[in-house]
């Protein structure tokens, strides 16, 4: 089991966010956490990555507790990337630049190795001819590919998408939500929180409902979308169906 999640507590000051959670995610495993703004979602990945601490409970990751991970935080963190909603890309530097600073200080690669890994990943995105380009001049659908490949360039063992779309205008999505789908058809392990119901069901191998801080419930994506047996789900669900 690469992720366990046992009993997960979080609170902020009096307000319970996430209500003793308990999951597991498989190696090369897709798993999209959906539910409606305030649910827990959002903190829940950020749980995971330790940009959120917690208040009860344990996170393994392949069997070790996050909280004592042999090598420390940061070589954890190697193994977790996280693409976030609003990109947290360094607007001063090129597309190029980006993919190879985290490469070289934290990976401790030459230059030349970076470069040659990082021209790899931008070309699977599809930007090839932006490497030169600085991000600040980017669309926003373009930053959010740069910041897949980034992720992708640290060669993490899972990737933790919130929300991925949530910030890109209306045409901008599916060519973001292109790139993950192709990413899941590698069998690479991510978890996904999204919004975009129809993507979800496509591209996962399992779906988490998630309500008021609980998981209401979970499944294959065709018994949550068909055949949801909590009133809650369905509650929810029926806002996407046309």
């Amino acid at each position: 089991m690469l992720i366990e999640i046992k009993n997960l507590k979080k609170s902020f000051d009096k307000a319970t966010v996430l209500k003793d959670i308990s999951m597991t995610v498989s190696e090369g495993e897709v798993v999209s956490i959906i539910g409606s703004s305030g649910s827990g979602k959002s903190t829940l990945l950020r749980c995971i990555n330790l940009l959120e601490h917690y208040q009860g409970g344990d996170i393994l990751f392949e069997g070790h507790n996050i909280l004592k991970y042999p090598d420390g935080l940061n070589q954890y963190r190697t193994h977790v990337g996280m693409i976030f909603q609003s990109f947290n890309l360094f607007n001063n530097l090129s597309v190029l630049d980006n993919c190879v600073i985290g490469q070289v200080k934290v990976l401790k690669k030459s230059k030349a190795e970076a470069e040659t890994l990082a021209l790899s990943y931008l070309d699977k995105v599809g930007l090839s001819n932006f490497v030169k380009a600085s991000v600040s001049t980017l669309s926003g659908g373009q930053k959010q590919r740069v910041a897949i490949a980034r992720t992708l360039c640290m060669e993490p063992k899972v990737m933790l998408f919130d929300e991925p779309t949530s910030a890109l205008d209306p045409e901008m999505v599916g060519e973001v939500l292109q790139v993950i789908q192709s990413l899941a058809k590698e069998h690479r392990t991510m978890i996904i929180v999204t919004h975009e119901m129809s993507f979800a069901k496509e591209v996962s191998d399992r779906v988490i409902f998630m309500d008021a801080g609980v998981i209401c419930e979970e499944g294959k994506p065709e018994i949550i979308f068909n055949q949801p047996t909590q009133t809650r789900t369905k509650e929810f669900l029926s806002r996407f169906i046309q």
